[in-house]
């Protein structure tokens, strides 16, 4: 079984989003960070880092990271033994999706990333986290960390990504699938449609938990996680 543990940071998120899963699964697994910042487009961002990635690997993704999982399915499905799908969803953007998008992009290039990464907030984490500043800092200095002009690459990226429901049946590893049963933007029901598009894919939702799983509710996703990795 491999030891090597990748992990994917969603939209605007940096290692941060995955610190307490570093911290819990650092003595027993090679983690590794996927670079999604240097691409505007999926396949390119994981053909770059399947030139430098072990030749087997546990893979986990998180909304965008999930994303980018599908599609490190798609060129290397072969060598992920598991796979872990976190507030993800697996259906392309609807013209709303892609208009906000091409909004925050012209946005971005003329404003700081912070406020509109503050604006965003109010759809990750559940209200009464908000006020919880560590947070919510974090999630900020995460958008720092990206920057704008990374941020516009994901977006494009994002906007031009595939439906990837067709291409489900053919993904025959371990899955598990993760959600807060409060994400407004990947809401249960998107996930409930992936787990039975997987073949013997599991599913969990988190309770008061919203869509950034692996910060607000820590302790419930490693546990989780931990429970998989091992079985």
């Amino acid at each position: 079984m491999s030891k090597n543990l990748i992990l994917v940071p969603g939209l605007l998120c940096s290692h941060d989003l995955w610190l307490d899963q570093i911290d819990e699964f650092e003595e027993d697994y090679d983690i590794s960070l996927f670079d999604h910042t240097q691409h505007d487009n999926l396949p390119d961002m994981v053909k770059s880092f399947l030139e430098d990635a072990p030749d087997r690997f546990n893979l986990a993704g998180l909304s965008m990271g999930g994303y980018i999982a599908f599609e490190v399915m798609r060129q290397a499905g072969g060598r992920v033994e598991k796979l872990i799908l976190l507030d993800s969803n697996a259906r392309a953007d609807r013209e709303p999706q892609i208009e906000m998008r091409q909004t925050l992009i012209n946005r971005v290039g003329m404003e700081d990333i912070r406020i509109i990464a503050q604006e965003l907030t109010e759809f990750l984490i559940l209200p009464d986290r908000r006020s919880d500043e560590e947070l919510c800092d974090r999630i900020l200095d995460m958008a720092s960390e990206v920057g704008a002009e990374a941020f516009q690459r994901q977006q494009q990226a994002l906007i031009v990504r595939p439906d990837s429901r067709e291409f489900l049946p053919n993904i025959i590893c371990p899955t598990l699938i993760i959600c807060g049963e409060q994400d407004v933007l990947t809401p249960p029901k998107v996930h409930q449609e992936m787990a039975d598009l997987i073949p013997g894919a599991v599913f969990h939702q988190i309770a008061d938990c919203g869509h950034l799983s692996t910060m607000e509710r820590p302790n419930k996703v490693n546990q989780l996680m931990r429970a998989f990795l091992e079985s």
